[in-house]
C-alpha cells in the first residue's frame, strides 16, 4: 500500500542526461518513499527528457514538465506550481542523495512541528579526487539571526544558502507567494532562503550529510563571465537588504513587546 506523499522533490534538469540515472537510482533507494518527484526539463538539447521518461514508471509519484529554457530559477518556480504536499525540497539533476535523504526531512518536520525549515549536511564530490564531507558534526535549533549567519556563510558556516540541502513548508511558500528570482544567475538560492526566513521562524539543522554535490566543470557555477560578477554584486545586495530590513523590524517588534509587557505590569500593580 502506497503511503500518502509528504514531501515533493523538484528537480530542474538541463542537459544532464549522463548524470540522471545516478540521481534517479539514488531516489529509488530511499528508505522513506512517501515523496513525489517533479522533474522540470528546462529546454534540454540532449536526451535528458528520454532518460526521465524511462524512469517515470519506476516511481510511485512522478511528473515530468517540459518548458522552454529559462534558467534554474524559472524551472523551480514552474515546479512549485504543482506542489500538493506539506513539504518541498529541491534537487539538481547532476547530484545524488543517500538513502536517508527523504526520511531525514520528513522525520525532522514531524518531530519538530514548530520549525519552518530543515537543513542537512552534504558531500562535495569530484571526478578527479576524493569526496569530502563539508563542515563538522553539529546539529540543533537556530534563531532567525543565527540562520542568516549560516545562510550567508559568515564565519565559514557550511550550511550556506543552497536550496538542495533544505526542506520547506509549502504553506509558508504559498502564503507569502515566494519564488526564486529569475533575473540573476548567482545567489538565487540564498536570496530565496533569506526571503523565506524573513517570514518564518524556527530552523532545525544537522551537518550529517545526505546530499552529494557533484563538482563538474561544465556547470554554470564553474563558468566565469562578466555577468556573474555583476550578478554576485546584485545578489549580495538583495540578500543583505532583506536581512537588515528584517532584523530592524524584529528589533522594533521586540521593543514594542517589552513596552507592552511593562505597561501590563504597571496596570496589574495598580489593581
Amino acid at each position: 500500500m502506497l503511503q500518502v506523499p509528504k514531501l515533493t522533490i523538484i528537480m530542474p534538469i538541463y542537459n544532464t542526461a549522463q548524470y540522471l540515472p545516478r540521481a534517479f537510482n539514488a531516489l529509488l533507494k530511499q528508505i522513506d518513499k512517501s515523496f513525489k518527484l517533479i522533474v522540470v526539463d528546462d529546454g534540454s538539447t540532449d536526451n535528458s527528457v528520454e532518460v526521465a521518461k524511462n524512469y517515470a514508471n519506476r516511481f510511485p509519484y512522478f511528473k515530468l514538465i517540459q518548458k522552454k529554457n529559462g534558467g534554474p530559477s524559472d524551472a523551480r518556480n514552474v515546479g512549485m506550481k504543482y506542489i500538493d504536499t506539506p513539504y518541498v525540497t529541491f534537487h539538481d539533476g547532476d547530484d545524488w542523495v543517500d538513502p536517508g535523504y527523504t526520511a531525514f526531512f520528513i522525520r525532522a518536520f514531524e518531530e519538530h512541528p514548530d520549525v519552518s525549515l530543515v537543513s542537512c549536511g552534504y558531500w562535495m564530490d569530484y571526478p578527479d579526487k576524493k569526496s569530502r564531507v563539508v563542515g563538522h558534526p553539529e546539529r540543533g535549533f537556530l534563531t532567525r539571526g543565527e540562520t542568516y549567519l549560516k545562510l550567508t556563510n559568515v564565519f565559514g558556516s557550511p550550511m550556506k544558502g543552497y536550496s538542495w540541502n533544505k526542506a520547506y513548508k509549502t504553506a509558508i511558500i504559498r502564503k507569502y507567494h515566494l519564488k526564486f528570482d529569475r533575473d540573476i544567475s548567482l545567489l538565487e538560492d540564498q536570496i530565496f532562503n533569506v526571503k523565506y526566513i524573513s517570514v518564518a521562524k524556527g530552523v532545525y539543522y544537522t551537518q550529517k550529510p545526505y546530499y552529494h554535490y557533484w563538482q563538474r566543470k561544465g556547470s554554470i557555477i564553474h563558468q566565469p563571465n562578466i555577468k556573474k560578477v555583476a550578478d554576485n554584486f546584485r545578489g549580495n545586495y538583495r540578500v543583505w537588504r532583506k536581512i537588515i530590513k528584517t532584523m530592524l523590524k524584529d528589533r522594533e517588534d521586540e521593543k514594542m513587546r517589552k513596552k507592552l509587557d511593562r505597561s501590563a505590569l504597571r496596570d496589574s500593580d495598580v489593581q
